[in-house]
């Protein structure tokens, strides 16, 4: 009987293909190469492959078999949190990259921040037969996720640490490139330094206004509520939160953006703004900056290589036929600054 994870019924336990390939010392994917005649394994472990999974009674889920049944590839899920956010693109990109030299597929899945939703896609895709995960988390919760490794799916986190499961993950130095963000504004002589900034629910969020807030507090300068706005990376609530700020009488000589969706917002807001110059520097960088008539310092780092890191740890567990080390492995993405040509401007 097959499970919702996708396990397989062996007598009184739950057998998976990670439990075939340990019992015959072969990795996971040579296993799901053999029962699928793919390419890439010998005949002669073929052969011994079918005799194994014969012998253990190791019967593949019909649900997967009728996925995979267009081509021989591995399948890999990708979860993110925002579909609209072109940094996920970029992340996805850098996995596919990685899943094609194995001769795997990417199959797509979006949580729209919602960790109910987030639950509900992953559980589809195991069911589904997934050899991997790759996850972008919502929230601080993931005990969901243990449940999926539990049950022979390697999962790798991508810009977010585990929270009370092992895994490997993926992150951007966000609290580094917000900080020196934030410096560098300091540096020019701003003092009021407005943030536009990400729920405190997610790792990102958080990251990031400790940077900002870290910078101040290294100044001397404590945090001003008034110059702070945190929600869910939506352009029109940035545009909202930025407008408003520039309205208080003792406004902000210079914004902060936690990534690129409120950095638009940002521009939106100054882009009929008639007062004097505000400083802006945005998490991530976007097309096109370096044509903006604005001042702007982006945050810069590769989004395809976080995806990339994240596939390459993916595939070490799919690929080795013996346990990996059981203490979680952190990959941190580095970032740099770039000024825009017209980024250098001091308060007035």
């Amino acid at each position: 009987m097959t499970t919702r994870s996708g396990t397989e019924s062996f007598g009184s336990e739950s057998m998976t293909m990670r439990d075939v390939a340990r019992r015959l010392g072969v990795s996971p994917m040579t296993v799901s190469r053999a029962l699928r005649g793919a390419r890439g394994i010998s005949e002669a472990t073929r052969a011994r492959v079918l005799a194994g999974v014969s012998e253990l009674g190791y019967r593949p889920n019909k649900l997967a078999r009728g996925l995979r049944s267009g081509g021989p590839n591995e399948l890999i899920g990708l979860v993110v949190t925002n579909l609209a956010n072109p940094f996920y693109s970029q992340l996805a990109i850098g996995v596919e990259q990685v899943a094609v030299s194995f001769g795997a597929r990417v199959v797509l899945g979006g949580t729209g921040e919602d960790a109910g939703t987030e639950q509900e896609v992953v559980a589809d895709l195991v069911s589904r037969g997934v050899d991997g995960l790759v996850v972008v988390p919502t929230g601080y919760d993931h005990a969901h996720l243990g449940a999926v490794t539990a049950h022979g799916t390697p999962v790798v986190l991508a810009a977010s640490p585990p929270m009370g499961i092992d895994a490997d993950c993926v992150v951007v130095d966000d609290f580094g490139g917000t900080r020196e963000a934030c410096r560098r504004l300091l540096a020019r002589g701003h003092r009021r330094i407005g943030f536009l900034g990400l729920p405190a629910s997610l790792w990102t969020g958080s990251e990031r206004f400790r940077g900002y807030a870290v910078a101040l507090e290294e100044a001397g300068i404590d945090v001003d509520e008034r110059y702070v706005s945190r929600h869910r990376g939506d352009i029109a609530l940035a545009e909202r939160a930025a407008r408003d700020m520039l309205a208080l009488p003792d406004r902000p000589t210079a914004l902060v953006t936690a990534n690129n969706r409120n950095t638009i917002g940002a521009l939106r807001a100054l882009r009929d703004w008639t007062g004097d110059d505000i400083a802006l520097a945005g998490f991530d960088d976007i097309e096109l900056a370096d044509m903006l008539q604005l001042p702007l310092t982006v945050v810069s780092y590769s989004a395809v290589d976080v995806g990339r890191s994240a596939a390459k740890l993916l595939f070490e567990h799919l690929e080795s036929s013996g346990p990996l080390p059981r203490s979680s492995r952190r990959v941190v993405i580095p970032t740099t600054l770039v000024d825009h040509p017209t980024a250098a401007l001091v308060p007035h």
